[in-house]
């Protein structure tokens, strides 16, 4: 009990406790820190530690201090939550923002932190600079961290330009205060930033879950445990807090998703732990077909963020060699954390077991409670009834930084409207649905696309888009960029009527920092019907000539391979 009433509330004394505390883990990281470029890719706590106050010292010497904001936009790595934490030292509220596409977006908020200091990726940078609104603000400090980079502004700093050997004094901010920002995967516009406290991270159960002593569920001594998240969201630090508490052996880090880089570091460090967004699993299911041997030791897959489909389910866990493997999944917001979670096992998914769908998309609330709603008059649902599904819990944030009105929108009372759409499925139990913004009339997009994955073994993305007027539109991306029409026709056998595919790679479909599809750019883009086009003709590039093939209900199939820059 002694050990869990000293346990830290505030991240920036996270990895000076478990450094302390004698924690043995040892971090692998698939590359070098952007924030210590030259110092390898093994780190133990106490190192994670001492960069951490080696962060805290440069950032003052750039100039932050207690009381200010400092912006953190650069390329995905866990190097994010070691500067939130240097931030935290002194007193400052650090944001994190991923190296998400638009520019624009990036600027916009900017504009809304008002960073007294600014830490940037180059590669962020550069594509900033490029688009002509590099930042540039009257008395913001700009430092530069990663890969030089032709094109940068004038007046870029480096960390080494901002060293000055002090050691600032370590002043806290208060249980209640703002900690820490984050923001929302921006799926629909422009990202919201999420301002939460000590009260509403560390301090709160939601935040201490994998901390507990759980059979199956919780690290052990002799575990590796892999993540391959987007590090500049909560998750990053709520899978902080509770690996190093419980002290694995090792903390695999994998910033990259790319196969190759993902094939090295599981090789070289085989998990018995591995985390990634649901849509990075499915990416990997190439690996889990080519290479299972990678994944013979996982007892425990992680999947948050966003609903997960059973075929990426079944297909790691079959390819795992332990005795009973099992696969957790979350489903949560940024702003309060997590709204369902549930566990699946190999029988739970098996394509004959019907309702199969509802291991990955029926759970209990963590630790939360949840209610279904009608959303034009608030009443609760009965069990079955689809709803918006509706949120109380301690973990719930502050506000929105620079948009308080849109948190109080969503704000009601002690209930958090998440704007997703669920029902009750009875034992305390909440089946999800859809967004509400993604609805299609009639029919769940996510059962709907879990069935096209389940009939097309090569396709590592199948979006399903709502348009007003005309059939939904399927967006797929396949493992070698292209789709047999008679393919498609067997898989849409006993479906509701859709509009011809739409083939994009998968590196160029729109998504958020989490990976998920941006459905809204997905529309706007290839809404379109999908029309023959010559080559170097029209202004268009996305549209090729199609393939044409046996017709499904007497129309003739067409498949559109598109190419998104």
């Amino acid at each position: 009990m002694a050990a869990r009433s000293q346990r830290p509330v505030n991240v920036g004394r996270l990895f000076h406790w478990a450094a302390e505390r004698g924690r043995p883990t040892v971090m692998h990281l698939d590359r070098p820190f952007d924030i210590a470029p030259d110092a390898g890719t093994r780190f133990d706590v106490p190192a994670l530690a001492a960069t951490v106050e080696d962060a805290a010292s440069w950032l003052h010497g750039a100039g932050l201090r207690h009381g200010d904001r400092l912006a953190i936009v650069k390329e995905n790595h866990y190097d994010f939550i070691l500067l939130a934490a240097a931030a935290a030292r002194l007193g400052a509220l650090p944001v994190m923002i991923a190296p998400i596409r638009s520019t624009a977006h990036i600027r916009t908020l900017l504009t809304r932190i008002s960073p007294k200091v600014l830490v940037m990726g180059t590669t962020v940078l550069e594509r900033m600079t490029a688009a002509g609104i590099a930042p540039d603000d009257p008395g913001m400090t700009l430092v530069a961290v990663g890969a030089d980079r032709s094109g940068l502004p004038r007046g870029t700093l480096r960390i080494d330009d901002v060293r000055d050997g002090s050691r600032p004094p370590v002043r806290f901010r208060g249980l209640h205060e703002p900690m820490l920002v984050t923001h929302t995967s921006g799926t629909t516009g422009v990202p919201k930033l999420v301002v939460h406290s000590p009260a509403t991270t560390l301090a709160a159960v939601p935040f201490r879950i994998e901390s507990y002593r759980l059979p199956l569920m919780t690290s052990r001594p002799v575990d590796v445990v892999a993540s391959g998240i987007s590090f500049a969201h909560n998750r990053n630090l709520s899978w902080t807090n509770g690996t190093l508490f419980r002290g694995p052996r090792k903390m695999v880090i994998l910033s990259d998703p790319a196969l190759d880089s993902v094939a090295r570091m599981l090789a070289a460090h085989p998990p018995t732990s591995l985390e990634a967004c649901p849509n990075v699993f499915q990416y990997w299911e190439e690996l889990a077909d080519t290479r299972p041997e990678l994944f013979a030791g996982v007892r425990r897959y992680i999947s948050t963020f966003d609903a997960v489909h059973p075929r990426t389910v079944r297909k790691f866990l079959g390819a795992s060699r332990a005795r009973l493997p099992l696969w957790a999944w979350g489903v949560g917001q940024s702003e309060i954390a997590g709204i369902a979670a549930g566990v699946a096992t190999r029988s739970m998914v098996r394509p004959d077991r019907p309702r199969a769908h509802d291991a990955t998309n029926v759970g209990f609330p963590p630790l939360v409670r949840v209610k279904v709603v009608d959303p034009e008059t608030g009443r609760k649902r009965p069990r079955g009834k689809a709803g918006l599904l509706m949120v109380r819990t301690k973990s719930r944030c502050l506000t929105y930084l620079g948009e308080d009105d849109r948190h109080r929108a969503k704000d009601r009372g002690r209930w958090w409207n998440t704007g997703d759409l669920g029902e009750y499925a009875g034992y305390g139990r909440i089946r999800l649905i859809d967004r509400e913004v993604d609805m299609i009339p009639g029919m769940s997009c996510i059962e709907l696309e879990s069935t096209l994955l389940d009939r097309l073994d090569r396709a590592s993305e199948v979006i399903v888009l709502g348009v007003p007027g005309q059939l939904p539109i399927p967006v797929l991306c396949m493992r070698d960029d292209a789709l047999d029409p008679q393919e498609w026709d067997r898989a849409c056998r006993g479906l509701p009527e859709l509009d011809k595919p739409r083939l994009v790679p998968w590196d160029e479909m729109p998504r958020t920092a989490t990976w998920k599809v941006r459905r809204g750019s997905c529309a706007n883009s290839y809404w379109a019907p999908a029309t023959p086009m010559a080559p170097g003709s029209g202004p268009d590039p996305r549209h090729t000539t199609p393939h044409h093939a046996t017709p499904r209900n007497s129309n003739e199939t067409t498949v559109s391979t598109v190419n998104e820059g």
